[in-house]
């Protein structure tokens, strides 16, 4: 399965600093991991929260391949309008879940406020 995740410019480091092969822990403030299940939703993420919430006003899309079996273990949460689909993933299980990416994380899409 592709999913895509959408990123502020620390966490982006984070996954740079791993050889882009698997997404940070999450802070204790953050108990849930949220991958999203197409590009123009993460798009949104990125270009209107990430962009207005972040010091540095950037956001970015990342994208990558998750092992089908593993995946469906976790429910698709639709949370606004039907394209808005995410997975929820507990915060805890995200070593496991970095264990199933097949190859890299990419970015796809850079949005700023400028």
């Amino acid at each position: 399965m592709i999913l895509y995740r959408p990123v502020g410019t620390k966490e982006l480091e984070l996954i740079r600093d791993s050889g882009y092969r698997k997404y940070p822990p999450r802070l204790p403030e953050q108990p849930i991991f949220y991958p999203v299940l197409n590009e123009r939703y993460a798009a949104e993420i990125a270009s209107q929260w990430n962009v207005k919430y972040n010091d540095d006003h950037k956001g970015y899309v990342t994208k990558f391949e998750i092992e089908d079996a593993y995946v469906a273990q976790f429910e698709v949460h639709t949370v606004g309008a039907a394209y808005h689909q995410e997975l929820w993933i507990p915060a805890k299980e995200l070593d496991s879940f970095n264990s199933h990416i097949i190859g890299l994380i990419q970015v796809c899409s850079e949005f700023s406020a400028s």
